[in-house]
């Protein structure tokens, strides 16, 4: 076999992603809020972007023909045609009749109306008010400090104890006097005790209340009613009567004080409206209008240095890459939108029993486009509809065949389940089988092994966990 050198011609196909596609792909994937952090910081990187006040669509029309119009503005060559930008997006705009909201709306007065202490500061400012020396203000201060976001405190006390070379009795004195604070039942060591500083510190606690956490909340959980009863001596109304108050307490008296974070809101990425029977998308980015700085535009067409060149020719090809893949995003958030809309329109008029299984596949077929830019379009985003706020994700969903050869989604069959629950006798909760046999009269062909994941993923408890005594 003779080696030689060869110079050969080859054609081959291959993906290449340039930095200015993975721009546009990880745009498409931003949420609102996301956007706007990146779009904020490629104005301070970038000199060349600018914002402008809102236009009138007549005069946005008016400079997409000035622009186009002006040969000075294309004398120039760059990696981006002015002429295509304006007049591709202009017509589609006309069109398409894309609605975007860019308006910035007043803060709510409910967003400066939030707690800003977290569970240790509520804990260690009425610490300051107790009657303790210096010594157990020192403990007192370190076992807040060993608190979880509920309130328990973590760790064996004796340890503890050891830690800070004290007594134990000491440090059990100083944590009696923590579990007097506010949320009652904070300090506890274990659930049992934190529901025995609640009933202690509730006057209209009944006497057996004590005696039911002490010695059966193992039972109370796994629902052995009549046997509590036998034991205590009791009447089962007597026992549920006991039930109701000890649901009241609240296990984790620390949650609602558990971070200084403030109250976050959701921001809905796309608006939807009913106006005269039909639906009307509104695209809520709020974002600036973003433009060409006028005074290095015309540094880079009248020529300058080639370094000072190289530059602004670089910087403008990204910031025309940075209005373009905006627009584009908005264009496929609408079209995705829009075809969500077109097939679960029967969920906007009906409700939640009408919700249609969807596939990201099928919603790419219809639109043209590839599967995984329909996913990354729909990831993190809300849309605001009549019916409430949701994440386009929801009306993704896999269904199951009825009796009758009708698809219902995952989420219709949840809220039918929901619905028997709810509306089931407190005395006799329906089973499982029960409920599948209930849902086949309803023509919802579903197994009974189906029907305990929908309740488990829901959250609601088996039938011997709901049954009222």
């Amino acid at each position: 076999m003779t080696i030689n050198f060869e110079l050969i011609v080859e054609q081959s196909q291959k993906l290449i992603m340039t930095p200015a596609l993975q721009q546009a792909i990880a745009l498409l994937q931003f949420s609102t809020p996301e956007l706007q952090d990146f779009i904020q910081n490629e104005m301070i990187n970038n000199p060349l972007l600018d914002t402008q006040e809102d236009e009138t669509e007549q005069e946005k029309e008016e400079k997409c023909l000035e622009e186009r119009d002006d040969p000075a503005l294309f004398s120039r060559d760059n990696s981006f045609d002015w002429n295509d930008y304006f007049s591709e997006e202009a017509v589609y705009f006309r069109e398409r009749k894309i609605s975007v909201r860019t308006e910035q709306e007043p803060v709510p007065l409910d967003r400066y109306n939030f707690n800003d202490k977290n569970l240790a500061e509520h804990l260690l400012f009425q610490l300051q008010f107790s009657m303790l020396d210096k010594e157990e203000l020192r403990i007192g201060e370190y076992l807040i400090g060993n608190m979880d976001s509920y309130g328990y405190l973590r760790g064996d006390l004796g340890e503890h104890a050891r830690y800070l070379q004290v007594t134990e009795e000491k440090m059990l004195g100083v944590l009696r006097v923590i579990q007097t604070f506010e949320p009652s039942g904070v300090g506890a060591r274990n659930l049992e005790e934190c529901l025995l500083i609640q009933i202690g510190n509730r006057p209209d606690a009944p006497p057996l209340a004590k005696t039911l956490v002490e010695k059966f909340l193992t039972e109370i959980a796994g629902g052995k009613y009549r046997f509590i009863s036998r034991k205590v001596g009791i009447s089962l109304k007597e026992l549920q009567e006991l039930l109701d108050f000890i649901r009241t307490l609240n296990p984790k008296p620390g949650a609602c004080l558990g971070g200084a974070e403030k109250v976050r809101y959701i921001v809905p990425d796309v608006l939807v409206e009913k106006v005269d029977g039909e639906y009307h998308i509104t695209i809520n980015d709020n974002i600036p209008n973003l433009c060409i700085n006028s005074y290095y535009r015309n540094l880079f067409m009248h020529g300058s240095e080639e370094n000072v060149q190289g530059f602004l020719k670089k910087r403008l090809d990204s910031a025309l890459w940075l209005i373009r893949s905006i627009e584009q995003r908005r264009i496929t958030l609408y079209r995705v939108t829009q075809e969500i809309i077109r097939i679960q329109e029967a969920f906007l008029e009906h409700g939640i029993h009408y919700l249609k299984p969807l596939t990201l596949k099928e919603v790419a077929e219809f639109l043209e486009m590839h599967e995984s830019t329909v996913c990354r379009a729909t990831a993190n985003k809300y849309v605001q509809t009549p019916r409430g706020l949701y994440s386009l994700k929801f009306f993704f969903s896999g269904g199951l065949c009825g009796i009758e050869g009708d698809v219902y989604s995952v989420m219709s069959i949840k809220s039918y389940l929901k619905e028997l629950i709810q509306g089931e006798k407190p005395t006799a909760p329906y089973s499982d089988q029960e409920i599948e046999s209930l849902l086949k009269k309803e023509g919802i062909n579903v197994s009974r092994r189906t029907i305990t994941k929908y309740r488990k993923e829901m959250g609601i408890p088996p039938s011997f966990k709901r049954r009222r005594v």
